[in-house]
């Protein structure tokens, strides 16, 4: 297991100087990836070349590219951009994020979004392979049947034959279709103890592409807060996940509520959902349970989190990617290292 950084938003929890220290330290490191968010702020692509041309070996990521804000083929580009920006160092993400966001920010309809995906990733492979791009799908139709446009070929050579595609995914068919057409699965809120049906789904998904399991990257984000107590410890992870299990998604589709009801959190899920869309947010925060945050967090002193590791390299994690909570950059920065140090005394790292 190798250890990776999620800057998340960028300049949400600091400044860009703060955000940038934190990923030259992460490269210092040895950390094989450092990953960046988009919703509608910051936006991914910028912030990972200013990372590229900041850096020298570490692998940067999107941790997501929306789909519904680029066409396939503008992703493609981007893609082939980035990773010759970086010497074939990119990871692509992508996500169709929530219809909140997908319908209310950028316009697209929500509906169908496994058959996007898996055409949005058909195009985007299809245009990075050089080929001229021709696509008679559901959702896309390149070039249009009715218009004077024509089949096109990327014009910039990548630096790599293939770009490692990751896919957001929480529900059990996303988690198969990522399985079954991605090179990782970036999951949220991955409990060890909670991982086997997730994994089983990715594993089904792999079969049907004739592939196994071996050799696609389980890269869950997890943030972690080193102190003495625990329960002090999950405090500022709290908001982060009263805002996706409570608010980011309508009562009615909420893909985090539900993943919190599968694992087993059902009553607190509802409790949480309750407050926050009643902009109770205090309250929200109050409710989530410390169970709930330790079992997707890295929380405590070093050698709980260095047992911890083991638990999510045990449970599949090829790549760990962390999200260090702290009063300033300093203490994240220690976050890091003590992540190091506590990957080295777990005896998992690769």
């Amino acid at each position: 297991m190798r250890l990776g950084l999620n800057v998340g938003y960028w300049g949400m929890r600091g400044s860009s100087d703060d955000d940038l220290a934190l990923v030259r330290e992460a490269e210092r490191l040895g950390f094989a990836v450092v990953w960046a968010a988009e919703a509608y702020g910051s936006d991914a692509v910028s912030v990972l070349s200013w990372i590229a041309a900041k850096t020298e070996k570490i692998d940067i990521g999107s941790a997501v590219l929306q789909i519904p804000a680029r066409t396939p083929t503008m992703t493609a580009m981007t893609a082939a951009t980035l990773d010759t920006l970086s010497d074939g160092r990119f990871r692509l993400g992508l996500g169709v994020s929530g219809p909140q966001v997908s319908e209310g920010w950028h316009g697209v309809r929500f509906g169908k979004p496994l058959v996007r995906t898996r055409e949005y990733v058909d195009i985007v492979n299809l245009a990075l392979s050089r080929e001229r791009v021709k696509y008679d799908g559901t959702t896309y139709q390149l070039p249009l049947p009715d218009g004077p446009g024509k089949a096109l070929h990327l014009m910039l050579h990548p630096v790599r034959e293939h770009i490692p595609i990751y896919l957001a995914a929480i529900g059990p068919k996303n988690l198969e279709l990522a399985g079954e057409i991605a090179d990782g699965w970036l999951p949220v809120f991955f409990a060890p103890g909670h991982s086997s049906e997730s994994l089983d789904k990715i594993a089904a998904g792999r079969a049907k592409a004739g592939q196994e399991l071996t050799g696609f990257d389980v890269a869950p984000t997890v943030p972690i807060v080193v102190g003495e107590d625990v329960e002090a410890s999950a405090r500022p992870v709290r908001p982060y996940a009263a805002l996706y299990v409570g608010g980011m998604g309508s009562r009615e589709q909420n893909f985090y509520n539900a993943l919190a009801v599968r694992m087993g959190f059902g009553d607190a899920a509802a409790r949480v959902q309750d407050l926050y869309l009643a902009r109770d947010y205090d309250g929200a925060c109050a409710a989530v349970p410390t169970e709930f945050v330790d079992a997707t967090s890295l929380l405590g002193p070093v050698d709980r989190i260095a047992d911890r590791m083991t638990e999510f390299a045990a449970a599949g994690v090829t790549t760990l990617s962390l999200a260090p909570y702290g009063a300033d950059a300093d203490e994240r920065i220690a976050a890091l290292r003590t992540a190091a140090d506590a990957l080295d005394k777990s005896g998992v790292g690769s």
